[in-house]
């Protein structure tokens, strides 16, 4: 659950920037430029007001906030088949084609096409992190007692 609530947060700060305080939104463009481009014509904007990130940065954010709140309400884990490499492959696939045809200057996609292969690949990645997290044995973490407060065994 703490998952799904980090992806959604981040996700509705990067949307809520250009709104924000000046010293948070500094803040998220700052973090934003370190893991994006931040180009402005594959940007969306509030306005006049240019997102920390890029379109497909925020479909991949969208994407991983989505799929972790589903996962947290439901029981159980991962109901695919599919490894998570095979699943990374799966969703990177859409947005891999858009980048390679970029590059080749064969098609220039608008910023809906960016965001919804990026959402592709959020998702997917969400799906392999919150499966992960589900998997994870906090018992192994809880506070175990003392061996010097059991009283030693008797001799039979």
């Amino acid at each position: 659950m703490l998952l799904a609530l980090a992806a959604c947060a981040w996700f509705v700060l990067l949307i809520a920037a250009p709104v924000l305080p000046p010293l948070v939104a500094a803040g998220l463009y700052a973090a934003g430029s370190l893991i994006c481009h931040q180009l402005p014509e594959r940007s969306f904007h509030i306005g006049a007001a240019q997102l920390p990130v890029c379109a497909r940065c925020l479909g991949i954010y969208g994407g991983a906030a989505v799929t972790t709140m589903i996962a947290a309400w439901r029981t159980g884990t991962n109901d695919t088949s599919l490894s998570p490499r095979v699943l990374l492959v799966i969703g990177a696939a859409p947005a891999a084609v858009t980048v390679l045809l970029e590059w080749g200057m064969v098609w220039q996609p608008s910023n809906i096409v960016r965001a919804l292969t990026g959402t592709i690949l959020g998702g997917a990645v969400g799906v392999i992190l919150a499966d992960a997290a589900a998997t994870l044995h906090y018992e192994r973490c809880a506070r175990r007692p003392s061996a010097r407060l059991n009283p030693p065994v008797p001799p039979i």
